[in-house]
This record gives C-alpha cells, structure tokens and sequence, in this order.
C-alpha cells in the first residue's frame, strides 16, 4: 500500500524569545575539516587540535607537537546532521541539568547546565548566551529552536499543577476515582492507586446526555453551567476540564459548555475532552482532558515567558517543542495540549538511540538514558522505537502497569523510574540500601555539588568510587566536593549499617543498578519481547557509568556509548521530525462497510495535522500515515492496521480484511474463523523531516583494526569490589581517541557531558561514528 503523500504549503512562523547573561564552560576541538567563521581555516594542516579552556569564553587549541595560542578556535564533534551553514538547537530541560546542542555546518556545539527549578528559562537563557558566545553566533543566526522539557511531568508527578475543577454528565461525577475497577495487583491488600489530580468536592455535573450515535437524549441545562460558574469564582479555579459522555462523536454540548464558561469566567483555561482526547472509554478520556487542565495554566505561562525572553535577546527564528510521539509542533499547539509535552525530553533520547541503531545497523537494541533525576529504557526494533496510544503517570508503584494515571495520547513507550545520578540513598527500615524515587535534582543537589546539599546521591557513590572526578564535571563548569561526598555516604549509610564508606557506596551503585535492571525486565515482559541478543546504546550524563554493569544483569553482551551521549535527548530533537498525529473513534462493521464514515473522518484528519506541520515544514515533502484500530467483535482492545492513503471504495473492506488477519496473525498466532471484525478507532500522522541524517556508510559499526594506541590522559583510582580495595586506572580524553583504536578495560573515559566507565574483562572500539563499542573480551 502507498502511504506517501506530498503537498506543499507555507510557513507560519513564531515569534520567540531569550535572555540572561553567561556562565562559563568548556568546548573540546576535534580535528579540524572546515572553516569556522570569522576565525581561522585549519582546513589544509589536518593537525589533531585539543582545547584547553582559556578562561575568557574560548578555547586555546594545541597539538601534539607545539602550542598555537596565537589561535583561538571553538570547534565541537562532527554531527549526524546535513544542513549546510543553518544554525539550529536543541534544548533539553531535565530535573537536574539543562542540556543544549548547536548544529552548525555538520558540527554540533554542546553544554550543560544546572536546571533553575523555580524559572526553567532562566537556565535556557543562560546557556544560550554561553553558546552564543562560546561559538561566536548571533541569535539572529538561529534557524531553529528544539525544546523538550520534563516540567510537564513533573507537574503531574509532584501534583503542583493548578488548581482544576472538572465539569462532566449528571452520574458520571466518580469516574476518576473508580477508574477501570481493575487491581494491578490482585495479591496486594494494602493495593493503593494515586489520588485523582481534580478532588471530587471540585467535580461538578449539569444534566445533559447524548447517546452513543452523538443524538441528543437530553439538552445541556445552560442554566446549571452558570450556577457551576459561580461556584468556581467561589474556589478560585483556575482550569476546568468539560468532560461529557459521548462527546467524542458529537462536540456541540462540551463547545457550548465552553461558551458559557468563558462568558462568566473571562480568562480561565478550558480544556475539552473533545478535543484533548476525542476517543472511546470515559476513564482514560477523562483522566487525559483533567490532566491537560492540570498542566497548562503552569506550562501556558512558562512558554509564554520563554518567548517573550528569546525575544528580547534577538532569536527571531521559531521555537518548537518536541511532543512525546517523537515529533515537532509549534509552541501554540502544545500550549493548547501540553499533555503532549509529558514524555517530551525523554522521546527525545529514543529519538537518538533509534538514529544510532540505523547507523549502527542494529536490529535489536535497548536505549538506555540515565540522567541526574530519572532513568528511561526503551525498546528499539528495526531502528524505530516502540509506540503505544496510552501512557501511565504517577505510577503508585514503580514498576507495575495500571497502578499509574492513564493518558491516551500517542507517545514513545518506555519505562521511566526514578533512578538518576541524583536519586537519594538511604537505610530503611529492614536495614537496606534504598535509591530514590526522589532526587536532590540541582537544588541543592547532591551533597558533591557543594551547594547546601546534605543527602547521600548515587553521584556522591559515583564520586567516592572513583568512576567521576572531582575535575571537569558538568564540561567543566563544576568542581565537585569529594569530601562532602564522603561525610554524606557515611553519616547516611555507612555508620547505620556499620560499613566502610567505599562499600556504602558501592551498595547504592548496586541498587540502583538493580533497580533498572528490573525495570528492563518489567518492560519487556509487558511488552512481549525478549532482551536477549540485544544491544545496549547508552546515553545521558549518567549513563555510561552503569551501562556495563547494568549489561551484564541483562545478559547483554555488547554496548554502545555514542558520541554526544552526555546530551542524546538535546540531539535526538534535532534529528526528528515535524509531526503530528491524532486519533478519534468510530465504529464501523466489514460485513455491513460504509466507506464514508472513514473517509469523513481520514478528511477532517489529515486536514488538521497537514495544517499543523505545513506551518512547521513549508515547501518540505510530507509523509502521511494512516491506521485503523480494528478487533473481532466483542474483544476488549483492538490493534493497528494501516490503511491506504486516498478515497475508500466499499470493496476495500476486503483488503482491510486481510490486513487485520495478517496483523492478527503476528501478535496471537490465530484467527478466529466466523467471527466479523471492526473498526473502533482511526488516526492519521503527518511528518516532514528538516534535515538529513548521515547515511549508515558513513557510521558503520566498529572498525575492527587496532589502530595507534591513544595517548592516555592521566591515571585514576578506582574501587575494586572484589578486592575491597582501590586500583590504579588509566583515564582517556574521549577527543583523543580516534576510530580503530582498540583499549581493553579497566579504563576510564572522560568525555564532555558524562564519563564512561569500562570494567575488567571488557575492551573498547572506537567505531568510524565516533561511538564507542564495548564488548566482553
């Protein structure tokens, strides 16, 4: 079946915003292949330059043979991207750190930055001003910016969204709170599920009914709705979902709710089932509209000021925002629909391991991104991550599916835990080492950040172990407190539990490994799929430090750190995507097929999401994808089957057939003759790419000569836990090290952004992407 689709169309662009002054940091050269502007040309000298941080916002490179400080040159690793002198970035807001990535001339430009909690683009201003000046840039230069930000899910996690009230059909009141009546954990008699985010003395009927065909059954009471006004003014809400029954096929009673609303409450944020999540099942319709209420008074308000602030600061290029399916949209739809926002960041890392496994060509791999506050695993086939229609909040306990909020958006499915570099340790009650699920994030921090922090982190264990060093963490914009480190591990964990302080912190490295490691397994189990055989690509500031252990948990034998991977999520924005993607409900039987409800529905679609991505990707050939959500008749969920894009003729229903049975055949193995099959859903998803990865010829996996052995950098200590003890370890620049070279374990490797920790037993290849592949030896 043909599902290309290409048209034409025109820009509308946004106006953004920046601001504040600069903090310094560090940007290593590589060997020199092009001219950076309004500097010096390195083009014919193929010297292999190294910079050293001049104190003064540049880099003063040197070689092997001699100092060139007559030269100032900031120049960064090669990129994926094609996209000749435009200037785009990428701009990942985490719990703990603000990562930023500068695409320039097939080059990419990299920092981090401590997140400011209280005003997130604070530190967005901050370290574009650092870029900015750090690559000699103007922000009239910027093409494009990426931003993806974890401030939505958070929101809903630490329930500091606003304060919502919820409008819905006469009896319908307890939604929330019942949900699916279903038990996450039969066997669990204390089972408890989170609280729903609209408390039910804020949740408010009005007599009004429509049936399941979208027919009027009883008239809206206009007259309640202002009552339910006045009572609002009395709580002071500032959101209000309107959640009717049915309103999936016929919106007019949620649209004329809404009127009334605004009459009597100028200003206040509505958000319409209708619209946020027009599909069949009231729980996870209601859950997804309440929780967009939730979020978007915070998130309206924090994009507005973020625009208005790259205003000022010269950026006039537009601002995207980088959705949880893995795609773009303007910055006013996701002020519309911020509950698109809730995977924002972490996509973005699947995003960039699915572009390493294509280049790589692996077939089968495990994304791994373990950052300052949380740890996300994902699973990649075929080069494209796993997607679902459904994703789960707050879950009430880590690892157990159902226990969450449901949210019916389409996002990258992956497993999400608390267990970051910052994740917090303690000794609980039976006596044992626990990590997280909080974290210190960057305020205060870990007790190493040395800035009033007091609690005993995964990064403090990281630190005493030996894996950090004190020096040139965070691309050299800290230097952290190894004694604060010791003083926290110990007063927490080694003097409760009557240990020595390495071995205290060895125990948290265990634990939180442990806790991955399970969390791997829960969310291949769920999934239906198998970790055996496949690679692990890890990626983010923490990452590397736990990527063999946590491999070799798995049974996995062979791990790829990419290049870039202390800021993969920041990247993996610039490499997607402007796309959009949307879903209604309907109901139509192959035996008694009728084409023009689909084809209604296929229309309204695609107009809608061609009109959002022409705006993002004018004059770029877009790519249009649909699907129907099919199942036999009385069967409780349905699976996706893709359907041709163009006019739908009544013998379609033939191919539609087939194409379930296929489909069908592959998830159960058996179809069930005699039975007839049904559409209860479509969706259609309309992409266009910006830019152009490199193809796989030029990344192939590992070059498997020896190549000149690097030079090391300086030795370390590292603790052995085996031998209770310390041992020396080499320590390699990651910017020295060229493609071929071969480096067997243990070894460090400092990189910009993370470290990479390579244990006995295993050795290192530096792939011709830069990559660095790990196997067992």
């Amino acid at each position: 079946m043909d599902r290309m689709v290409s048209l034409q169309g025109n820009l509308m662009a946004d106006i953004l915003s920046f601001g504040i002054a600069a903090f310094n940091s560090a940007l290593y050269g590589r060997k020199a292949t092009g001219r950076v502007p309004g500097l010096f040309d390195l083009q014919k000298t193929g010297m292999m330059v190294k910079s050293t941080y001049a104190g003064n916002g540049s880099s003063i490179q040197t070689c092997s043979t001699r100092t060139i400080p007559e030269y100032r040159v900031i120049q960064d690793e090669p990129g994926y991207l094609m996209s000749g002198e435009a200037i785009r970035i990428g701009i990942d807001t985490g719990g703990t750190f603000t990562d930023f990535a500068l695409s320039r001339d097939g080059v990419f430009h990299t920092t981090k930055i401590l997140t400011t909690h209280q005003a997130p683009e604070l530190a967005i201003m901050q370290g574009l001003d650092d870029l900015m000046k750090a690559t000699g840039c103007r922000p009239a230069d910027a093409e494009l910016i990426i931003h993806g930000t974890t401030l939505a899910t958070n929101a809903v996690i630490e329930h500091k969204g606003a304060r919502v009230a919820m409008l819905t059909t006469e009896g319908f009141r307890d939604v929330l709170e019942l949900g699916s009546e279903s038990r996450f954990d039969q066997y669990d008699l204390g089972l408890s599920k989170p609280a729903p985010l609209v408390p039910r003395q804020l949740r408010f009927t009005v007599s009004e009914r429509l049936a399941a065909d979208g027919s009027e059954l009883l008239p809206l009471d206009l007259a309640a709705i202002e009552q339910v006004a006045e009572e609002l003014k009395k709580h002071d809400i500032d959101s209000v979902a309107v959640c009717f029954l049915h309103s999936f096929i016929n919106p007019e009673h949620e649209e004329r709710a809404e009127q009334a609303l605004r009459k009597h409450l100028p200003g206040i944020y509505i958000s319409l089932s209708s619209r946020v999540a027009p599909e069949i099942r009231e729980y996870e319709r209601f859950s997804t509209t309440v929780a967009n209420a939730y979020i978007q008074p915070l998130m309206d308000s924090y994009l507005k000021r973020l625009r208005e602030g790259l205003k000022q600061a010269g950026f006039g290029c537009p601002l995207y925002m980088f959705v949880s399916n893995g795609g773009l949209v303007e910055v006013d739809v996701a002020r519309q629909f911020p509950i698109r926002l809730v995977e924002s960041g972490p996509a973005g890392g699947a995003v960039f391991a699915s572009h390493v496994a294509r280049i790589h060509q692996e077939d089968r791999i495990l994304s791994f991104d373990m950052g300052g506050t949380t740890a996300k695993i994902c699973l990649v086939d075929n080069a494209e991550p796993q997607k679902a229609t459904l994703f789960e909040m707050a879950r009430a306990h880590r690892f157990k599916q159902g226990s969450g909020l449901p949210a019916r958006i389409p996002v990258i499915e992956m497993v999400e835990i608390g267990a970051g570099g910052g994740s917090i340790a303690r000794v609980d009650s039976l006596g044992r080492i626990t990590t997280g699920p909080d974290s210190a994030g960057s305020e205060p921090g870990p007790a190493c950040y040395d800035l009033d922090g007091d609690e005993a982190t995964v990064t403090d264990a990281d630190l005493i172990l030996g894996r950090l060093e004190a020096e040139g963490f965070a691309d050299g914009s800290m230097r952290l407190n190894s004694e604060a480190a010791r003083q926290a591990v110990r007063d927490k964990l080694a003097v409760p539990l009557h240990m020595d302080i390495p071995l205290a912190a060895y125990g948290v490295a265990e634990i939180v490994e442990e806790d991955m490691a399970n969390a791997a397994r829960e969310h291949a189990t769920e999934s239906g799929k198998s970790l055996t055989g496949r690679t692990l690509v890890a990626f983010g500031g923490a990452a590397p430090l736990h990527a063999l252990s946590l491999a070799g948990k798995l049974g996995i034998k062979r791990v790829i750190v990419p290049a870039h991977a202390g800021v993969g999520s920041a990247i993996g924005f610039l490499l997607a995507p402007v796309a959009y993607e949307l879903a209604r409900s309907c109901h139509v039987r192959l035996t008694d097929f009728k084409p023009g409800v689909l084809n209604k529905l296929f229309k309204e679609m695609s107009e809608y999401a061609h009109g959002i991505v022409v705006s993002g990707a004018p004059g770029r050939e877009r790519t249009e994808i649909r699907q129907a959500q099919m199942r036999y008749i009385g069967q409780g969920y349905s699976i996706a089957v893709d359907v041709p894009v163009g006019e739908l003729l009544k013998n379609d229903a033939q191919s539609l057939q087939q194409a379930f049975d296929k489909a069908y055949i592959n998830l159960y193995s058996k179809l069930h003759d005699g039975v007839d099959v049904e559409i209860v859903g479509v969706s259609v998803s309309v992409s266009a790419h910006l830019v152009f990865a490199q193809p796989a010829e030029l990344a192939k996996t590992a070059v498997t000569a020896a190549g000149i052995p690097p030079e090391i950098d300086h030795g370390a200590t590292l603790f052995d836990a085996q031998a209770g003890a310390y041992a020396d370890v080499n320590v390699y620049s990651r910017h020295a090290l060229q493609p071929g070279n071969y480096i067997p374990g243990p070894i460090l490797v400092r990189d910009k952004g993370t470290t990479v920790m390579v244990p006995q037993g295993h050795a290192v290849t530096v792939a011709g992407d830069d990559s660095l592949i790990i196997e067992r030896e």
